[in-house]
């Protein structure tokens, strides 16, 4: 059967985030997922990969291993429990659909509204054009559909930007409507969650996914396959162009508008860094030129920020903005070169995670953290791990603040989890798990996390998930032992307390879900090459664990689906099946636990927990984490009873005093091995930084101690010298004052007087020059004597110019500039 080949080649999960407020996507807020039936082209939409080289083991060979044995609780299902869940499990068969991609779109907040895109796409050589489609509807959280491809006249709509979800319960589909012989695209708009759609013919053809503003659905932004910047005001009825020769665009704090645009007769501008940054504030009417000659930008948080080669011979510098772009600055980061990259790994309105990429094919860079500014960086990581497909294992654990896990390549080629509790201040390895041992052969016994250089591998199917309103809660697939080792039967890990303490909870991959705000978890297996009927359950944070045959007749797991902000208490369980004349038939089965765990849970049914309290730390900083205390209200394992739609996180701080982990190095300073010290790098030049543009700079004066943002601690240790900044005039000497009047003037009429005075001044001027270079240095050396470097930093000359022109339409290929970054680790460079 070809449909069994199609399944026994693999099935590719897809996951697409959403646009949200500061462009800080997380988990959570995930609403489109993708299910395949047919293996995806590692080789297709790949930007300048590298070489592959293994990096898992020291000697490079590849060797499936298994981790330590443990043990995991196992709880039968009573026959009451299962007559519940088989009564409140739906299964639905899109019969006659033999799409091969199922796109599940969740709509609004609470609606229970799913819609589902089925679509197949003709091959190249095909004589049918382009292909079909079939639009599905739920509105009962996935229970039950109905096929309303009618109402969007049967329309084949595009498989890789179809449907878009805004604020509210705004939907947006487009069309795969040929270039040829059409004026422009097609989309149909909805404002109540797909109950009805609206025709509209665009007067131009998109080039990617339309974009929200994240507060007004009716604003809306496109760009069109010619380069040309469209705006809508009122949910696409109509649309103005903005501007021609555009590369990428975002939106910013408010109503500002950013785009990067091509000058006229720019052949490959993105290339050569020849584009210009320019940025609207009255919804197109007027524009400001930030910056000329960038290479890329991107907005994250409240940060602007773009690359730059200020210097045909130089290698690229990275300048950001807290401002919107009203004025900026160079970051303090080492230069990237052509064969490097800065990667944004993370960010809010506190600070930002930056990775820098190590020369060559190394798969390795230093990560950096910002001050509030985004100006001053500081070392974070180093040898932090960045594979050979631009993908970082970096991620934020959003269930506890502060928080954040990686992965390193250590100096033996192994890779090696670590993991911070202060936002990138301080790194150390994961605990081993409390219900699983080594053995006496492994020296050094740690959990090792796996993450996306794991799953482009093809070794794990999900990521480390955690959820806001599960306080400490993270699921994730890992090795136990001295690294993170090539395993092809990694097994599932869950920690109650934010990646303090893990413990062992599944034998080897599955895919896993988050519900009723941590009070249920979900899991089914991942069969490679099988079928599968069960899911798994646990009501008290992977402990033990019940089994549940959803099905008599097995399917092909494509993935699971559960409604974002894990507030509901059902999963879909998605998959196909051959149907009578053996073509392949997609099913989505749909659990409710809701009837299953009836119960509301009241105040005995929680517990009061204070965050970081099992670290084991000394009394002096003992539960204290970014300079406060922090005491949530949380589920208690041996509960079983029902957050419901209504439960909201509930927590007390306090604040805390000030040690030596509430700062971290400042620019040109490191933490000393095995102290808190933070010594000065050999390496930094003796020299003043400056940049000087404007006639305004900015003297930052330092102890090598910065602290770390967003950190609200208060008293208790502080460096030896405040930090000062002051702002002085930079290349600008002072005006000099009227001139004396001499009762007597005196003139120099003759040729020979003429010469003398020039001698004079200018053997006076040598004298003055020497005298002010001489004080210079003398006063830096007693600067650095001190150990006190001075950073300098200045604005840019921001212009008015809308002069940018049209660029050939020919090379003008459009990069993705959605307002949201589709990774958190979005590449630069380009």
């Amino acid at each position: 059967m070809i449909w069994r080949f199609v399944v026994l080649s693999g099935v590719c999960v897809l996951l697409h985030c959403s646009e949200v407020l500061g462009r800080d996507v997380k988990s959570s807020e995930r609403r489109t997922v993708t299910f395949s039936r047919t293996q995806q082209d590692d080789s297709q939409g790949q930007v300048r990969t590298r070489s592959r080289r293994d990096t898992s083991t020291s000697s490079g060979a590849f060797k499936p291993s298994h981790g330590p044995p443990f043990t995991s609780c196992r709880l039968s299902l009573t026959p009451s429990e299962h007559k519940v869940l088989d009564d409140n499990t739906h299964e639905t068969g899109f019969n006659g659909d033999d799409g091969s991609y199922v796109i599940l779109t969740w709509v609004g907040d609470g609606t229970g509204v799913i819609l589902v895109l089925s679509t197949i796409s003709a091959p190249i050589d095909s004589f049918f054009d382009g292909g079909s489609s079939r639009l599905y509807r739920s509105t009962d959280y996935g229970k039950s559909f109905h096929d309303i491809s009618h109402r969007i006249n049967n329309t084949f709509i595009k498989e890789e930007f179809g449907v878009s979800v805004g604020p509210g319960s705004s939907v947006i589909l487009t069309a795969d409507t040929p270039v040829v012989d059409h004026p422009g695209g097609i989309i149909f708009t909805s404002t109540d969650a797909g109950a009805t759609f609206k025709f509209i013919q665009l007067p131009f053809h998109l080039a990617q996914p339309i974009t929200y503003h994240f507060l007004n659905p009716d604003y809306l932004v496109a760009l069109s396959i010619d380069g040309s910047l469209w705006l809508s005001l009122d949910f696409g009825a109509k649309w103005t162009k903005v501007h021609d020769g555009v590369h990428s665009f975002s939106w910013g704090g408010g109503i500002n508008l950013f785009f990067s645009c091509s000058k006229i007769d720019t052949v490959e501008a993105e290339e050569r860094g020849d584009l210009q940054l320019k940025r609207t504030q009255d919804l197109g009417k007027t524009f400001t030129t930030i910056h000329e000659d960038i290479y890329s930008f991107g907005y994250i948080g409240t940060f602007l920020f773009f690359s730059v080669m200020e210097d045909m011979r130089a290698p690229r510098v990275m300048y950001f903005s807290s401002d919107q772009g009203d004025t900026f600055s160079k970051a303090l980061l080492p230069s990237a070169s052509t064969e490097q990259f800065y990667s944004i790994l993370d960010g809010d309105e506190d600070m930002l995670f930056m990775h820098v990429d190590n020369p060559g094919d190394t798969y390795f860079g230093t990560m950096y953290t910002s001050d509030d500014r985004g100006i001053l960086f500081s070392k974070s990581l180093e040898r932090h791990l960045f594979d050979g497909h631009r993908k970082s294992d970096f991620t934020n654990i959003t269930s506890l603040r502060g928080v954040y896990l990686t992965n390193k390549l250590d100096e033996d080629g192994r890779i090696r989890s670590v993991i911070s509790f202060n936002r990138g201040g301080t790194w150390r390895q994961l605990n081993k798990p409390e219900n699983v041992e080594c053995g006496e052969k492994v020296k050094n016994c740690n959990l090792h996390i796996h993450g996306e250089h794991s799953r482009n591998n093809h070794i794990i199917p999900m990521l480390p998930l955690s959820e806001p309103t599960a306080i400490g809660l993270v699921i994730a697939h890992g090795t136990v032992g001295d690294s993170l080792s090539s395993s092809q039967n990694p097994d599932v890990f869950v920690s109650s307390d934010g990646g303090y303490n893990w413990r062992g909870t599944l034998r080897g991959p599955h895919h896993y879900s988050i519900l009723d705000s941590g009070g249920l978890i979900v899991a089914v297996e991942a069969q490679r090459e099988g079928q599968v009927k069960t899911i798994k359950f646990s009501t008290d944070e992977g402990r033990c664990w019940k089994s549940y045959n959803f099905t008599e007749q097995p399917l092909f797991f494509a993935g699971l689906a559960s409604e974002p902000a894990t507030k509901a208490m059902n999963v879909s369980v998605w998959g196909f099946r051959p149907e009578e004349d053996g073509q392949p038939m997609w099913v989505a089965i749909t659990i409710d636990f809701q009837s299953l765990i009836t119960r509301e849970c009241n105040d005995q049914d929680y517990e009061e927990w204070l965050a970081h309290s099992t670290d084991g730390r000394d009394s002096e900083t003992d539960d204290c984490v970014l300079g406060v205390k922090e005491t949530y209200r949380r589920l208690k394992k041996q509960s079983v009873c029902r957050n419901g739609r209504g439960y909201v996180v509930r927590k007390k701080q306090s604040p805390c005093l000030c040690t030596r982990e509430d700062y971290i190095c400042d620019y040109g300073y490191y933490r000393h091995v095995n102290t808190s010290e933070c010594v000065r790098q050999p390496s930094t030049a003796n020299k003043t930084l400056e940049i000087c543009l404007n006639g305004e700079e900015d003297e930052l004066l330092t102890t090598g101690y910065r602290k770390v943002p967003s950190d609200r601690c208060e008293g208790g240790f502080t460096p030896q010298l405040a930090e000062q900044t002051v702002i002085r005039p930079c290349g600008v000497k002072p005006s000099p004052g009227p001139p004396a009047r001499s009762k007597s003037p005196v003139h120099f009429d003759t040729p020979r007087e003429r010469l003398v005075l020039i001698l004079v001044c200018a053997g006076a001027g040598v004298i003055v020059l020497i005298a002010i270079v001489s004080a210079v240095f003398a006063v830096r050396r007693t600067v650095y004597r001190d150990r006190t470097p001075v950073y300098r930093f200045s604005n840019l000359q921001i212009q008015d110019d809308d002069n940018c022109m049209t660029a050939d339409l020919e090379s003008g290929t459009s990069s993705n500039g959605t307002a949201c970054l589709q990774d958190s680790d979005d590449d630069l460079i380009g």
